[in-house]
């Protein structure tokens, strides 16, 4: 498949504040989708569970009514507006599995229309305001990376973004982007005792471009959703780290970045990163570890 000229691919990212209105929420994002493609991007990502508020702040409420199966209504709208302006569009969704169960999900559309493959979460976190495996099963489908004619990439969902293991992978597997859509934010009036969560998030996820010779684009919702806060601040960083552009904590926006992929290479040869890894000594890295209350356990 042939790529841009100079190996350039623009993305958007698009962060909003979501309302109890799917409709709407869906209506507002079909804007936001036509804006991005009207700057340049022809990859474009929505934020974590796009449609719906975010309801895993909650502990065990009944949320299925919000599920939609892939394909269904979101990929319906989206694969039209991929088609006709011929951008591809990563669709995070709460999917209702063929087999039953509830994922955290992403459905990607490629530029033609076509749904690609699906890719579950595979991390789920269970915390306080974060209760998600009261409603979403571990992701099944493996990892994918996704060979589109802008650029190859995987998408990993928010909580994945804590684990090195799941962008390394990826990256060996030929992405060259990592997506990260996300809905995470403070707990209102609360100062977790780790310090500031924010800080962490994007560290963790600058520090995966630099390991990995890779560029990072991580998106996430703004807006007040009961006693969360979220942050916005989706940014994009190139494959040793730096902050290429980042969005306000705030306001609604439409974050579009030109990304020169050959840098990736470049920081790869010179670092070494990849080329110097030594597998023979991982093996404890595929040890299962449970701590002493892990839910894992039950």
């Amino acid at each position: 498949m042939k790529m841009a000229p100079n190996n350039t691919v623009t993305i958007g990212l698009i962060q909003t504040k979501i309302s109890e209105n799917i409709s709407a929420n869906m209506a507002h994002t079909a804007e936001k989708i036509i804006e991005a493609a009207k700057m340049g991007a022809k990859i474009i990502c929505l934020q974590e569970l796009y449609r719906t508020t975010y309801f895993p702040c909650k502990e065990k409420q009944d949320a299925t009514i919000l599920a939609e199966p892939i394909p269904g209504d979101s990929t319906s709208a989206f694969s039209s507006l991929a088609k006709e302006y011929g951008v591809v569009i990563i669709v995070p969704l709460f999917e209702k599995g063929e087999d039953g169960n509830y994922y955290n999900s992403v459905a990607v559309v490629n530029d033609d229309g076509e749904l690609m493959d699906t890719y579950r979460k595979i991390h789920i976190p269970h915390d306080p305001f974060f209760y998600e495996k009261d409603y979403f099963k571990p992701g099944n489908l493996g990892y994918h990376v996704y060979k589109t004619r802008y650029a190859s990439f995987s998408v990993l969902i928010c909580y994945d973004q804590w684990f090195p293991e799941a962008a390394r992978i990826n990256v060996l597997q030929g992405a060259d982007i990592l997506f990260y859509p996300t809905a995470i934010g403070w707990i209102k009036d609360e100062m977790p005792p780790e310090d500031d969560w924010h800080d962490a998030w994007e560290t963790i996820q600058r520090s995966h471009a630099i390991a990995n010779g890779v560029h990072v684009a991580a998106v996430n919702r703004v807006g007040e959703e009961n006693d969360l806060k979220f942050w916005g601040s989706s940014f994009v960083c190139d494959p040793f780290g730096k902050v290429v552009k980042r969005a306000s904590n705030e306001e609604e926006e439409v974050l579009v970045v030109d990304l020169y992929l050959d840098r990736n290479k470049e920081i790869r040869e010179s670092w070494g990163f990849l080329r110097n890894r030594r597998p023979d000594t991982y093996g404890t890295l595929s040890d299962p570890v449970i701590e002493k209350g892990d839910l894992n356990e039950e």
